[in-house]
């Protein structure tokens, strides 16, 4: 389907399909925006979608991977070849931005720059509830530390002569500053690539007692973003089948409270939506276009929504197609049924 046609017809829609296929079907510079969490490349909880080996463009579908085959480079030509379909969607001065892991994300970097796009900043996502994928060794021992950041690269299509004129043509290529300090005034401070947000519960009036701006008080210009509670995950997939997953721990005892607490959505790297409303804001013109062609479990699908902007998302794995679809749903109806809530921080 044409983005032309897509955007007479509907404000958001997911697409089942491999994006690599999908992405060349759309109209040249007819994105605004693209905001993903793309795969890793490190084999997350063994899930075949992050394998280095499936995700090798040059892989020969039913032939065994050669022994000599660098995983490093294979996970970096994929990068290439996905950013290379998605800068030919762009605008001139779309943004990209793209979740990583710190292990990777050097080679998502090398490949957003081969394929054409300028890298213009990493911002850290401080979440600090991530945990070590390895076992313990004797001795207090182990082989990596437990992850509390997840890199998130920011990148540019280039321009159309100078920004000023690309901004007029376009609507794009700078960034939404005042959209994005801690408050709509511009007395606040400039959003830095590493911000604090306010607890869920915060209001105008009072911070909650855990609230981090609270905690760090003067240091409230850095990011600390919880990862999605339960209730987020599952909002909108309430009829939706459950299942026993691990989504979130490895160990027995994490399998074992995984047996007693079936869930609906399966997807292992839920993104806050807190989070991806704000990276909305950064990046997308008023009532955009957003893009993501790794929808997951639609957490950019649901804030772009909630953001007033227009989404297209892609997503190959058939089993996340309904958990995407239900919760930019449940999304939808919360922001047609009435504006941001009096009091609540953005």
């Amino acid at each position: 389907m044409a983005a032309r046609t897509y955007r007479q017809r509907r404000r958001w829609q997911i697409k089942h399909a491999d994006c690599l296929l999908a992405l060349p079907k759309l109209d040249a510079q007819s994105i605004d925006a693209i905001i993903t969490d793309p795969p890793y490349g490190i084999n997350f909880n063994g899930m075949p979608w992050d394998r280095p080996a499936r995700l090798d463009p040059a892989r020969v579908p039913g032939q065994r991977r050669h022994a000599g085959t660098n995983p490093n480079k294979s996970f970096q030509d994929f990068c290439t070849r996905w950013a290379s379909t998605c800068l030919r969607i762009m605008k001139p001065g779309a943004h990209l931005v793209a979740f990583a892991s710190p292990k990777t994300a050097h080679l998502l970097a090398c490949g957003l720059e081969k394929a054409g796009l300028e890298l213009r900043d990493t911002l850290m996502w401080i979440q600090g509830q991530g945990f070590p994928a390895a076992r313990k060794l004797p001795n207090g021992r182990g082989c990596r530390l437990k992850p509390a950041y997840e890199p998130i690269l920011l990148a540019r299509s280039p321009i159309d002569g100078t920004l000023d004129k690309n901004l007029v043509r376009y609507g794009t290529g700078a960034l939404h500053i005042d959209r994005c300090r801690i408050s709509a005034n511009e007395r606040n401070r400039w959003p830095a690539n590493l911000i604090l947000s306010h607890s869920q519960k915060c209001t105008s009036q009072m911070c909650k007692r855990d609230c981090p701006i609270k905690l760090l008080g003067e240091h409230h210009r850095f990011f600390y973003c919880a990862k999605p509670n339960r209730r987020e995950r599952e909002a909108g997939c309430e009829q939706l089948p459950r299942r026993t997953v691990q989504t979130f721990k490895i160990g027995a005892e994490w399998e074992q409270r995984a047996r007693h607490r079936p869930v609906a959505n399966i997807h292992p790297t839920v993104k806050p939506i807190e989070l991806m409303r704000w990276l909305v804001r950064l990046i997308t013109p008023p009532r955009g276009l957003v893009l993501d062609p790794f929808t997951g479990s639609g957490s950019t699908g649901a804030a772009a929504i909630l953001e007033g902007a227009r989404f297209l998302g892609i997503e190959r794995e058939q089993d996340y197609i309904p958990i995407a679809q239900a919760r930019i749903k449940y999304w939808a109806r919360a922001a047609a049924g009435s504006e941001r809530r009096p009091g609540r921080h953005r």
